[in-house]
C-alpha cells in the first residue's frame, strides 16, 4: 500500500498583525526617505496578504508597541515602534525558544486529529531554515511529546521553502522500506525573526510576505494506522530551473538571515512551470487540483497563467497567503491541511503540489485524496482561528 498523509495539524504563534500594522511597522523606521516609503507600501498593497502571526510580541499591538517583551530577551522595536537590530545571536536565542512549542503543538494537533497515540511514532522528520540549534527540533519533539527514546530523527536543514517537499518524500521512502513506520514531519518556520529596517527593494519585498507558523504531518503505509482516508502520496519529482541560482538566495549576515528575493523569480517560475510540469506528469492529464506554494501573490499569478490554470484553480493557496503569509516550508502543509478536510474533493481527486526553493528549485508531488474526511474548507479556517486565539503566548510556554 503506498504511503498517506492522515492528518495534518498547524500551529501559529498568538500574535497576530494585520498587514496594515505591518507596513506601518517597517515604513516607521528610521531614516526611510521618500522611494524607501513608495516602495514600502507599494510591495504590502501588492501582497495579497491580509494578516500574519509572529513570536515577536512587541508589534501585536497597536503603535507604539506596549505588549511586554521577556526579560533578557532581545528587543525588535524601541518604545516608539521604531525597528531594530539584534544580532543574528539574538534572533538565533528567540527561535531556541520559541520552536520547540509551536513544533510540539502542530505535532499534538496532528497526532490528535489521526486518532493516533504519540507512542505509535516511529520516526520524526524535522524541517526548518530559520534557526539552529542542538539537540535540535528533532530531538525536542521526541522529549516533548514522550516518544520513544529509539524513535529515528532526522532534521532538514535549510533548504527553504520547498522543504516541506522533502520532507514528505524521505517519509514515503521510510514507509516503503518499513510498512510498518508512523512518520512524524514537522516543518517550523519563524521567518519574522529575520526582518530589519531596510531600503533594499528585496528585503522589502520580503518583509512584506513572510511570517511564521508550523505544521506537522502523520505519514505511514499501515491502513490499519489511524483514520481511514488521507492523501496517498503517490510520487514525488525535483527540478532545478536553467536560471536562478542568485535570484532566490537565503544567507547568514551579522543581524539575521538575510534574503536575496529578486523580481526574477515570478518571472522564471512563469517561463519555466509548463516545462517542468509537463516534465513531471510525463504524458497524463493535468491534476484534478493544486496546491501550490505561495511564495507571493505574482508567483501564484504565473504559475496560473503558466498551466494555463481557471482563476479559482489556486484559491485555497491564495486563501493560505491571504490568513497567513508566506510561512516558508510550512506553508504548503497549510494549504494541503484544506485540501484533506475539504468534502468538495471527491474521493480519487489528483492534486498537483509545486513548492519553489533556492536554485530554483522547482519540487512537484502528485497526492491521490482517499476517502471523505468530514469536515469542510470553512470548518477548517474556522479552527485554525480558534486555534490561534486559544494558543498560549510562546515565549510564555517555554519561559515556565
Amino acid at each position: 500500500m503506498s504511503a498517506r498523509i492522515v492528518s495534518i495539524g498547524t500551529a501559529v504563534p498568538p500574535t497576530c498583525v494585520p498587514q496594515e500594522r505591518a507596513r506601518a511597522i517597517f515604513a516607521g523606521q528610521p531614516g526611510a526617505d521618500r522611494l524607501t516609503q513608495r516602495l514600502i507600501h507599494a510591495a504590502f498593497e501588492a501582497s495579497a496578504i491580509e494578516r500574519r502571526h509572529t513570536v515577536l510580541t512587541e508589534f501585536g499591538d497597536d503603535l507604539p508597541p506596549r505588549e511586554v517583551v521577556p526579560e533578557g530577551r532581545a528587543r525588535f522595536a524601541d518604545d516608539e515602534g521604531r525597528m531594530l537590530r539584534p544580532s543574528t545571536g539574538s534572533r538565533n536565542d528567540l527561535y531556541l525558544a520559541a520552536a520547540p512549542e509551536l513544533n510540539a503543538r502542530a505535532a499534538r494537533a496532528a497526532l490528535a486529529d489521526a486518532g493516533i497515540a504519540a507512542s505509535a511514532i516511529t520516526h520524526v522528520v524535522t524541517v526548518s531554515c530559520t534557526g539552529f540549534f542542538a539537540p535540535g527540533p528533532d530531538y525536542r519533539l521526541v522529549r516533548d511529546l514522550g516518544l520513544d527514546a529509539t524513535v529515528e530523527r532526522y532534521h532538514l536543514g535549510f533548504i527553504g521553502c520547498a522543504a516541506a517537499m522533502p520532507g514528505l518524500r524521505l517519509a514515503s521512502r521510510i514507509t516503503a522500506a518499513q510498512p510498518d513506520a508512523v512518520v512524524l514531519v514537522v516543518c517550523l518556520e519563524l521567518c519574522t525573526l529575520h526582518i530589519r529596517p531596510s531600503a533594499d527593494p528585496q528585503q522589502i519585498v520580503a518583509a512584506s510576505v513572510f511570517a511564521d507558523g508550523a505544521a506537522a504531518a502523520i505519514v505511514t503505509a499501515d491502513a490499519s494506522v489511524g483514520r481511514a482516508g488521507g492523501l496517498e502520496l503517490d510520487r514525488f519529482s525535483t527540478a532545478l530551473t536553467s536560471e536562478g541560482e542568485a535570484d532566490m538566495v537565503w544567507t547568514i549576515g551579522d543581524d539575521g538571515f538575510e534574503m536575496t528575493l529578486s523580481a526574477e523569480v515570478p518571472r522564471i517560475v512563469g517561463r519555466e512551470i509548463r516545462g517542468a510540469v509537463d516534465a513531471f506528469l510525463s504524458g497524463e492529464p493535468m491534476p484534478d487540483a493544486w496546491a501550490v506554494h505561495p511564495g507571493g501573490r505574482s508567483v501564484l499569478d504565473r504559475v496560473e497563467a503558466g498551466l494555463g490554470l481557471e482563476p479559482a484553480a489556486l484559491d485555497t493557496s491564495r486563501e493560505v497567503l491571504r490568513d497567513y503569509g508566506n510561512m516558508s516550508s510550512a506553508t504548503i502543509l497549510f494549504i494541503l491541511r484544506r485540501m484533506l478536510d475539504d468534502d468538495r474533493l471527491a474521493d480519487g481527486a489528483r492534486l498537483g503540489t509545486l513548492a519553489f526553493g533556492p536554485g530554483l528549485t522547482v519540487e512537484s508531488a502528485m497526492l491521490v485524496k482517499r476517502g471523505a474526511m468530514g469536515a469542510t474548507a470553512d470548518a477548517v479556517s474556522a479552527a485554525e482561528a480558534v486555534s490561534a486565539a486559544d494558543a498560549a503566548p510562546v515565549e510564555a510556554v517555554v519561559g515556565a
